[in-house]
């Protein structure tokens, strides 16, 4: 029997993906949360084969949360489920330690696919990012990365917390870091994405 976590807000989203899941592997146990603490104390004491994460869970929202989960329990496959631009966020996740990356737009086959695939200890990303990246391999004159792409994994954290006007301060407390650290993570946001301050930021990535 496979032991499946959903965490996600959204009380439909949750319903509906429950409901593909169980479509797909009839005797799993699924367990839903809402936030990124309800993870964690479902964790306490029970091994899951299967986490599907939404990226933007409450008390989570950046990568250091899969770092978390890894010490939490290693084996524990991930799959980030979200609706931020793959191309963007997709390899910064599995760069992070995930398993896999799927869009909520994706049809039901892509998902039963995803799960699947990471369940079976393979990498996933959809077949139209695959053949970014080889064509990107391949061909690299003809692809001028974004900018966003160059930046690290904490620096998106970085940057994320700043699109929704947190202070420095702010973040510092949110991702754990020193504020010189923060001001570090900031000035190189702005030197790579070549802005000059929030506002420039926020135009330069919507």
């Amino acid at each position: 029997m496979k032991h499946i976590i959903i965490a996600e807000d959204h009380a439909v989203v949750r319903i509906g993906t429950k409901h593909l899941l169980q479509s797909l592997i009839p005797d799993a146990e699924i367990t839903g949360v809402n936030d990124f603490d309800g993870i964690l104390q479902a964790m306490e004491g029970r091994f899951y084969d299967l986490l599907i994460l939404d990226i933007n869970i409450p008390g989570g929202n950046n990568t250091k949360m899969v770092e978390v989960i890894r010490q939490k329990s290693p084996e524990t496959k991930i799959l980030m489920f979200s609706s931020y631009d793959e191309q963007l966020y997709g390899l910064l996740y599995l760069q992070a330690g995930a398993d896999g990356y799927l869009s909520k737009d994706a049809p039901e086959e892509e998902f039963k696919a995803a799960v699947l695939s990471v369940l079976a200890n393979r990498k996933y990303m959809s077949e139209e990012m695959q053949q970014i990246n080889i064509n990107r391999l391949i061909n690299p004159k003809e692809f001028q990365p974004d900018p966003v792409v160059s930046l690290s994994p904490r620096e998106t954290d970085v940057m994320n917390l700043l699109k929704e006007g947190l202070g420095t301060a702010k973040i510092a407390e949110k991702l754990n870091l020193q504020l010189s650290t923060v001001s570090t993570y900031k000035a190189r946001i702005f030197e790579k994405l070549g802005v000059k301050n929030i506002v420039e930021l926020i135009t330069k990535i919507k």
